[in-house]
């Protein structure tokens, strides 16, 4: 993006851009995503669009990573309750669909083996330390904590937008999810606590 500060009608059409951009990205994915498409509905032009981004990688990577930050900030770990973590997760999905399916994108369309991204933009060291500390502490099964949180967040995907199975909605009935959250928080416990304990 340009080293000047934005004015508020630069911001303006910037968050545009960034708003038009997460929908196209999620629903068509990175090579299906059309810059034509972008510019129009965020009624700006292609130079703009790439003055501030670049080129469409540079917008898709704008995006996903924020889409990152969002859900570590909105949904912080608390590795002494990962059932709770799963929910909450589980959540998320429900609210910001576009999400998950911007991280599927990036998975089938970047990185088909390995991690999602590299460090240090995984964003999962806090995380991982989080459940090594209640590891310690014999709160969470022993093991490697990353195959721990792994675990935990596809627990918390099994009706994600991207479920193989079942995708949920937040249109459907407050019984029916809070029926999947008891199941999620129950199993999640069960998987995760010692077997000592």
């Amino acid at each position: 993006m340009a080293d000047q500060p934005l004015t508020s009608r630069g911001a303006a059409t910037y968050q545009r851009i960034l708003d038009v951009a997460t929908q196209e990205f999620a629903e068509h994915g990175i090579a299906g995503a059309r810059v034509e498409r972008i510019v129009a509905a965020a009624r700006t032009n292609k130079a703009q669009l790439y003055a501030y981004f670049g080129s469409k990688d540079g917008l898709f990577d704008a995006i996903f990573f924020g889409s990152l930050e969002r859900i570590v900030n909105v949904v912080p770990i608390d590795a002494t309750n990962l059932a709770d973590w799963a929910v909450r997760l589980y959540d998320e999905y429900l609210r910001r669909p576009d999400l998950i399916r911007l991280a599927t994108w990036a998975r089938l369309e970047r990185r088909p083996a390995g991690h999602l991204v590299d460090a240090p933009d995984r964003l999962d060291d806090p995380k991982l330390r989080a459940i090594a500390e209640a590891q310690a502490a014999g709160l969470v099964r022993p093991g490697d904590p990353f195959d721990v949180m792994a675990m935990v967040i596809a627990m918390s995907m099994a009706w994600s937008p991207v479920s193989n199975v079942y995708a949920a909605t937040a249109q459907e009935s407050p019984e029916l999810h809070e029926q999947r959250r008891t199941l999620l928080r129950e199993s999640v416990r069960r998987a995760m606590t010692p077997d000592e304990v």
